[in-house]
């Protein structure tokens, strides 16, 4: 097998299955992405950039739509964050702890605990300012 765990692939969503989806990687192997690790609109027949997660002992590959790792992991989120916060005209974000996951999901593609580690990188790093109904740019 010439992947190994933490390698960027490419994800053919080949059916939904009760566990998420079977996915063929890199046009060779066969493996499995989580539903509940699905933070994003996705459907059988399409194809996706994915992460390597696991080489399981049996062979079976389970892989994600995140890159691998924390610091890979939160680095994404907080690019994420801040191009949604760039992007807005106030350069604001309707979104705070306190929000629904839904919401977070629905507006940023990641999970709740995603957003509230990438949150508070920004303002460790002073980036950002906690608002009782949003994030804000630090201007």
């Amino acid at each position: 097998m010439d992947i190994k765990e933490g390698d960027q692939v490419k994800l053919f969503i080949n059916k939904e299955t009760s566990l998420g989806y079977s996915v063929v990687i890199n046009q060779e192997f066969e493996g499995l992405l989580y539903r509940n690790e699905v933070f994003q609109d996705i459907e059988e027949g399409i194809t996706v950039d994915g992460y390597v997660k696991k080489i399981r002992e049996d062979g079976k590959v389970d892989v994600s739509l995140q890159p691998q790792g924390f610091r890979k992991v939160i680095d994404k989120d907080v690019d994420t964050i801040l191009s949604k916060l760039k992007e807005s005209r106030d350069g604001s974000l309707r979104l705070t702890d306190k929000s629904s996951p839904e919401a977070i999901k629905f507006q940023l593609q990641m999970s709740k605990k995603a957003f509230k580690k990438a949150v508070g990188n920004l303002y460790k790093r002073k980036m950002i300012v906690l608002k009782d109904d949003r994030i804000e740019l630090k201007k």
